[in-house]
């Protein structure tokens, strides 16, 4: 049986997830408007539905998972989201070279933009919101297999657009 909830209830949840929320949202988005737009949402859908909450305990999943449908919901709608394939990407390579160590924040988000929501979303949960393997299973209905696979294409594919990144203003930097 679920829980009925008041808004004392949401406002404690808003309290205790609403930055990791945030987080993720402006992850899978990119934009700070959007992911304020989609937290908010968030909140509003739980305070609706909080009857279906069964245990307090998995309330951050549960909130993560109200989120992620949401953006996803917002991307079947707009269909204007850049991807690109990772069908060609094999095991990961031991020669690649290793991103620098300072990224801008800028430049890491533009490249997670580049990922396809089905990666995208596993390292978002896996790197920045510290889920496990089975959560990220159980939040997106895959085998942990997948996560896992998913992970490492991902990872495969952000090193490899980092690392051209870095090269690329190396050069242009010792051009001037």
């Amino acid at each position: 049986m679920g829980f009925r909830g008041s808004q004392r209830q949401v406002e404690h949840f808003v309290d205790a997830h609403y930055e990791a929320l945030y987080r993720y949202a402006y992850r899978l988005s990119g934009s700070s408007a959007d992911a304020q737009d989609l937290t908010q949402e968030t909140f509003c859908k739980a305070q609706a539905n909080l009857v279906q909450l069964r245990d307090l305990e998995r309330v951050k999943p549960w909130l993560f998972s109200i989120l992620r449908n949401a953006y996803l919901h917002r991307l079947r709608s707009e269909k204007q989201m850049p991807c690109v394939s990772l069908d060609g990407v094999a095991e990961i390579q031991d020669d690649i070279p290793e991103p620098p160590a300072d990224i801008a924040p800028e430049t890491l988000q533009a490249a997670l933009n580049q990922l396809s929501e089905e990666f995208r979303t596993p390292l978002v949960l896996f790197y920045f919101e510290d889920f496990s393997y089975r959560d990220i299973a159980e939040q997106l209905n895959v085998p942990i297999g997948t996560v896992m696979s998913r992970l490492a294409r991902a990872k495969a594919h952000l090193r490899g657009k980092l690392s051209r990144q870095a090269v690329d203003s190396r050069r242009a930097s010792s051009e001037l």
